[in-house]
């Protein structure tokens, strides 16, 4: 069974930094495209960043570019979420997702139904 536990968040101060981690329980993570996503309450769940499959290719929305980096290991089958800068703004829960792209070389996917797999999610509050 395939498990995204997220782990990380919590409160911090505007301008400061958290790393959000994503462990998964995937035998074939190094050939899945991984993101993440955030929503707040009474709004939909908003894309933040992806990473493909190999790594080497990355997609962000535009409010985090330059802010928010995505990295992954795949010895660890962990993929991270490196959050500087924070605003208040970025206050919601981040979600990290996952799905299969061994056939889709480079390819970030940026949208929700794109992932078969979801994390619980994680807690991040940025106080002004």
């Amino acid at each position: 069974q395939v498990q995204l536990v997220e782990s990380g968040g919590g409160l911090v101060q505007a301008g400061g930094s958290l790393r959000l981690s994503c462990a998964a329980s995937i035998p074939t993570f190094s050939t899945h495209a991984m993101g993440w996503f955030r929503q707040v309450p009474g709004k939909e769940r908003e894309f933040v960043v992806a990473v493909s499959w190999r790594g080497d290719n990355t997609g962000y929305a535009d409010f985090v570019k330059g802010r928010f980096t995505i990295s992954r290991d795949n010895a660890k089958n962990t993929v991270y979420l490196q959050m500087n800068s924070l605003k208040p703004d970025d206050t919601a829960v981040y979600y990290c997702a996952a799905r299969g792209a061994r056939y889709f070389g480079s390819s970030v996917f940026l949208q929700e139904y794109e992932y078969d797999h979801w994390g619980q999610g994680t807690q991040v509050t940025v106080s002004p």
